[in-house]
């Protein structure tokens, strides 16, 4: 009965895992909890080597289908991966997203991501009935479209589609390449305000998967949001695919009394 506790080394040293045999908690799941703790907080950066699935076991009192459980866990989750010949290793920590007016590229820069952009389009397009309505545009007229795939730690994380109203602001590749939509609007002089949005999911196809580094079927966020600045115009309508095996939005939810 009691903690037993064990350690593996990390970026800045030893990092001590422990678990509570009488806590009603499963033991694969305190540690699959500490460990993805670790991996969020840089405790285990990628490329970080976890020890040997025995000897862990052993050094906690844990069986090894136990720790083989958390380690699987976290495998599921796309932070862990068991290379041949190397062990298991922290591929990534997944990024947990606040629901709030901000950029990928500056929520990821913010967490230490070092995100990346490969820009796929930037040229103009026919509003369709969809964009029109959400740019507050005539359908079939022209509208500046940016594809983008977003990648950290040089694999991909997202595909963002965004169309703006014709003029708004210059979209230079290089640009967007090197930093967030909305902070180049921000440097144009537009003040970004409100948004409407819709989170929701679906599974990969073929397109997707190969974009994405996925397997084809495999789980898919979807966010659409249409960003307004301080006079209520719709500035842009942005429709983005997710990884959901790496990132994840999170909100507070509030109670009313």
């Amino acid at each position: 009965m009691g903690k037993h506790e064990a350690d593996t080394e990390g970026a800045e040293g030893p990092v001590q895992f422990s678990v509570d045999r009488s806590s009603p908690v499963p033991l694969y799941f305190q540690l699959s909890q500490q460990l993805e703790a670790a991996i969020e907080t840089g405790k285990l950066a990628p490329g970080s080597l976890l020890g040997n699935e025995i000897e862990l076991a052993g050094r906690l009192g844990l069986s090894r289908p136990t720790v083989r459980q958390a380690i699987q866990s976290l495998v599921d989750k796309g932070l862990l991966v068991r290379r041949r010949g190397i062990g298991t290793q922290v591929v990534h920590s997944q990024v947990k997203r606040p629901l709030e007016l901000s950029s990928l590229y500056d929520d990821l820069e913010a967490a230490g991501q070092k995100p990346a952009t490969k820009v796929l389009l930037n040229t103009t397009t026919e509003a369709t009935a969809e964009v029109a309505a959400a740019l507050g545009v005539a359908e079939g007229a022209e509208v500046a479209l940016v594809e983008r795939l977003r990648l950290t730690h040089g694999e991909p994380m997202a595909h963002l589609r965004n169309h703006l109203p014709l003029g708004l602001i210059e979209l230079e590749t290089a640009q967007l390449e090197s930093t967030g939509l909305y902070r180049l609007m921000r440097n144009a002089g537009i003040t970004l305000h409100s948004a409407r949005q819709a989170v929701g999911a679906r599974v990969a196809d073929a397109a997707e998967a190969e974009r994405l580094a996925e397997e084809e079927g495999a789980p898919l966020l979807t966010m659409q949001r249409t960003t307004f600045d301080d006079t209520g115009r719709p500035v842009e309508f942005g429709s983005h695919v997710y990884r959901a095996s790496r990132y994840a939005f999170e909100f507070q939810l509030l109670v009313r009394p």
